[in-house]
């Protein structure tokens, strides 16, 4: 009998990694999603996940406290051990993050700490601290973005951690390879999510306008990108490691 494997979606609750805990899912993972704060999307998440036929949990993690990364981790593992007999998981996705927005000359130090926290020593430390509870031949997937590829003015301290990820993900790729742990980078273009929102133009015809920016004529939505996750952690995806695949309707080509 086939073992149902098990992915961990760090900020499975809205956006992006909504719908790539929903892709997995589909594919017949069973799911651990976190939320920063928001437990009642979390919660319509594990609801439609569970409506599949798969098994799911939402846990709270603030991924830029490393004070709490240990415990979470021991949560999941106790979690785990409880309900499938082994304290292990299969698949890390590393999605969580949020937005800034500031030209370089008026970044404040604060900003540049958030970015830091959240997007690069945030994902480096929970991925050190899962590497015991990831079983052999598991996949690691951290989200990039395409603002490591061109650059829109405002995004320096965002894309900055994020190209730091590009880097570690190869590392990853390397040291966790006698295992047969891949480790890829999905790196979506602009996206319509909550995430980005504010950043986008309003009305049907500034999204049109934004859209002639893509190859394919107009802004990513979540499930462009949720699918790309979700193939990365099939056998199909198994000779595939330190990756860089951009997901972004050939935005900026």
């Amino acid at each position: 009998m086939t073992r149902t494997k098990i992915a961990v979606v760090t900020g499975g609750s809205r956006g992006l990694g909504r719908n790539m805990a929903l892709r997995l899912a589909e594919k017949g993972n069973d799911i651990i999603l976190t939320y920063n704060s928001n437990r009642t999307e979390a919660d319509k998440v594990v609801a439609a996940i569970r409506g599949m036929g798969r098994k799911a949990e939402a846990m709270q993690l603030d991924t830029a406290d490393s004070k709490g990364l240990d415990s979470f981790l021991r949560k999941v593992s106790e979690h785990l051990e409880q309900h499938t007999g082994s304290g292990k998981f299969d698949f890390l996705v590393n999605n969580a993050g949020t937005a800034a927005h500031h030209p370089i000359a008026e970044t404040p130090e604060q900003t540049i700490d958030e970015m830091y926290n959240i997007h690069l020593k945030g994902v480096f430390l929970l991925t050190e601290r899962s590497i015991p509870y990831l079983n052999d031949n598991g996949r690691i997937i951290n989200i990039s973005s395409g603002l490591t590829r061109f650059s829109l003015p405002g995004y320096a301290a965002y894309a900055s951690m994020k190209g730091a990820i590009e880097v570690f993900t190869r590392y990853l790729a390397k040291e966790l390879g006698s295992r047969g742990i891949t480790a890829n980078t999905v790196a979506p273009g602009l996206t319509e999510t909550d995430f980005t929102r504010p950043f986008l133009p309003s009305g049907e015809e500034g999204m049109k306008q934004a859209g002639s920016i893509f190859a394919l004529g107009r802004v990513g939505r979540p499930e462009d990108i949720g699918g790309v996750v979700a193939w990365l952690c099939t056998d199909d995806a198994r000779w595939v490691t330190a990756q860089r695949i951009e997901v972004s309707g050939g935005q900026l080509i």
